[in-house]
């Protein structure tokens, strides 16, 4: 097995995913799209994009997955799901995991909650 660091897995995961800028997140959400939140819960203390879901990453696979009983209603493999994290790490891996539990549209926001900050976009506390 080849080993390979975590700055490796996550350029990997940001070549092969939709990395979306803030604008295009907020466009997105007004569309429909599902926005989930990957940081832990004390990251969220500093605010959230309205309307997310937060689900820590390391339940996402089962919240995302229909069979488990922790499963979330509102992840469906077919909806335009957006991952975000505090700086765009953690949800690109995360947009694989969900790849790989069947979910077909997926994305995050590049730059995470840092670039939303940013960018001026609503934070809701």
């Amino acid at each position: 097995m080849e080993y390979k660091t975590a700055t490796q897995q996550v350029a990997e995961a940001r070549a092969s995913i939709d990395n979306l800028s803030p604008d295009q997140v907020q466009a997105e959400t007004a569309q429909g799209a599902l926005v989930v939140d990957v940081r832990e819960g004390t990251e969220c203390a500093l605010g959230m994009i309205a309307g997310a879901l937060h689900i820590p990453r390391g339940l996402l696979e089962f919240r995302a997955d229909p069979a488990s009983p922790m499963h979330h209603a509102a992840l469906d493999p077919k909806r335009r799901t957006i991952l975000y994290c505090a700086s765009g790490s953690r949800s690109a891996l995360s947009a694989i995991t969900l790849r790989q539990l069947g979910f077909t549209n997926v994305a995050h926001l590049g730059g995470g909650f840092r670039a939303w900050v940013a960018a001026g976009k609503p934070v809701a506390k």
